[in-house]
């Protein structure tokens, strides 16, 4: 499944005209494997030992060109950093209060409750996002009541 995202991803940068560097190559194919919604940090960690002369602005220029292109989202919940997740199927988020893990959680989307907000407000609304907070099964295991 993730070799078409990346193949779906690559041409899309082709056919917006974005160069394919080994770098974006590499922060693309993590930004698809990765389930836990990396910061831009956890990206140049992950890849700085394959490629020693990458600096985090590297990875941030490369994350403004994904997203510009609409393939990356940036999701900023209110933390010092902002996390980035690969565009797939429209989908929620449940974060851990304690360790801040961050899982996907597929839902029908909240159409009508856009439009309903629409309707009532006079307002045009352009998108909506919806966070669950709790506690994951690692934080549970360890908090002690």
């Amino acid at each position: 499944m993730s070799d078409n995202h990346l193949k779906g991803a690559l041409d899309t940068l082709k056919e917006t005209g974005v160069r394919i560097t080994p770098q974006r190559h590499a922060i693309l194919e993590y930004l698809i494997n990765a389930m836990a919604h990396p910061t831009a940090d956890d990206i140049y960690k992950a890849l700085e030992g394959k490629f020693p002369n990458m600096s985090v602005a590297t990875v941030y220029n490369n994350l403004r060109v994904f997203k510009e292109v609409g393939l990356v989202k940036e999701l900023n919940y209110g933390d010092a950093s902002s996390r980035f997740d690969y565009v797939t199927t429209d989908h929620y988020h449940v974060i851990c209060e304690s360790c801040g893990k961050m899982v996907d959680f597929h839902y029908p989307g909240l159409n009508e409750v856009e439009a309903l907000a629409a309707h009532v407000t006079g307002f045009k609304v352009s998108h909506h996002r919806m966070e669950i907070y709790g506690a994951c099964q690692e934080c549970q295991s360890t908090d002690v009541h």
